[in-house]
């Protein structure tokens, strides 16, 4: 075989596991929060739940392995009027996504450093140590990635939510006039790599900063 096709599937089976994780916490976050505030929609739709194939949306997980690092999942249903303030509990429900990540990003390079330093016999830092820090290592930038991506404020991004949210009411029916367009938007911004520009900097410096 090949050995760049050799590499590439050894990359995907690394990251198996850290996109599962970054999904899952990612669309659990947004439901647990939901069902806090009063709206029990995710919760009686069976998505607070641990499974990622729950969670898991096809385009979204095969853009996470093209870009190795952005992505997204399967939205956990929302009702905002089962809020108190729709407005304001959206804010928090679509913030919390993120966040997820961020912690979990966190936690991982703290995790990844622990590791680095551990002195071990060569052939199992070869055979164990190194799989698991690079697994943890992707962990890291695919849990920034899809927080900080997610944080884009265009339609369905929850970044657009959150925007929603702030913007006084004349703004606010503006930009909501131009969600039923914003997955066109973001997918063109994707193939034109615009994306790229916007939170690859942002990406690297992040995961620079933690690990």
């Amino acid at each position: 075989m090949n050995a760049d096709i050799m590499n590439f599937f050894q990359q995907i089976a690394l990251m198996a596991v850290p996109i599962l994780i970054a999904v899952t916490f990612h669309e659990l976050a947004h439901g647990i929060v939901a069902d806090r505030l009063g709206d029990p929609t995710a919760r009686m739709a069976g998505r607070l739940t641990l499974n990622p194939i729950k969670h898991l949306d096809p385009i979204g997980a095969i853009v996470f392995i093209l870009t190795r690092t952005i992505g997204w999942a399967r939205p956990v249903p929302v009702n905002p009027y089962n809020f108190k303030n729709p407005l304001k509990g959206m804010v928090y429900v679509s913030i919390a996504g993120p966040l997820a990540n961020f912690a979990i990003a966190f936690i991982a390079s703290f995790i990844y450093r622990l590791i680095l330093s551990m002195q071990a016999d060569p052939l199992i830092a070869e055979r164990l140590l190194v799989p698991i820090a690079l697994m943890i290592r992707y962990t890291v930038i695919l849990n920034i990635g899809i927080g900080v991506f997610n944080l884009i404020p265009i339609p369905p991004l929850d970044g657009s939510k959150i925007l929603m949210g702030l913007l006084p009411p004349r703004l606010r029916m503006f930009y909501a006039s131009i969600e039923p367009f914003g997955f066109l938007i973001l997918l063109g911004l994707i193939i034109l790599r615009i994306v790229d520009f916007l939170i690859f900097p942002v990406v690297r410096l992040l995961v620079r900063l933690l690990i």
